[in-house]
Formats: C-alpha cells, structure tokens, sequence
C-alpha cells in the first residue's frame, strides 16, 4: 500500500548572507505509517571551504538535536514530546539560522526508512 509521505532537506547555511549552503541531511515524515526520522552527515570539507570560521562540533550537535526531536527523545526537549506531525512542522518551519530545511516535498512510499536512506543518498551522499 502507497502512503503520502513529507520530506525536507537538512541544510548547513554557514554565512546566512551570503545564502550558500549544503545538504547535510534528510528529514522525512509519515502520516499513514506513523513515521517520523532523519538522516545525517557533515561533511567538514566542504564546510570549511564555505566558511573556515564555522564550528563543525557546534553543528554536529546541533544535528543530533534535530534527530532526538525525530525520534521524541527526552534529549528533544518539549518539541521532542509533541505528536510526530507537531515535531515534524515544526523541525521544517521556515527560519534564517545556520541550520535550515529546504521546502517541503511529498511523494509516495511503502516503506517510509528506504524512502529515506534513498533521498538521503540522493540528495546528500
């Protein structure tokens, strides 16, 4: 069975200004299969040629807060303890920080953890 699925991409915008960013990641919502993870991976390289004054450790914590809020982790915080859809809303609302999501993009899945690791190796890897 297909089920309508969410998804963004995670990106790092070292120098908000100048709006140059990379995919470090995936983050994909389903409804139907009560699914809700992301998918992570900071490539320093390609951080420190945008901006060499960027704090990779920063950011990779940063990261793994966004996946605890995925996930409802206590580490989450309150956004963590919200239903998958609130979390979800909230983890792609539109904001000018270093880490950002792309707009929203639906698709169709029966599996929501392949659709997954396939946008993430898509459009990360």
């Amino acid at each position: 069975m297909q089920h309508l699925f969410e998804y963004a991409v995670i990106r790092v915008v070292p120098r908000v200004e100048r709006e140059e960013f990379i995919n470090v990641g995936v983050i994909l919502y389903c409804s139907g299969l009560k699914y809700l993870n992301a998918l992570h991976r900071l490539d320093v390289e390609k951080l420190r040629a945008l901006c060499s004054h960027t704090d990779p450790d920063e950011l990779e914590r940063y990261l793994q807060a966004l996946t605890a809020i995925c996930a409802g982790k206590t580490e989450g915080g309150p956004i963590g303890q919200l239903p998958l859809a609130s979390r979800f809303r909230w983890l792609t609302a539109t904001r000018s920080s270093v880490v950002q999501t792309s707009r929203v993009h639906p698709g169709f899945c029966t599996d929501a953890s392949e659709t997954l690791l396939r946008l993430f190796g898509q459009l990360v890897l």
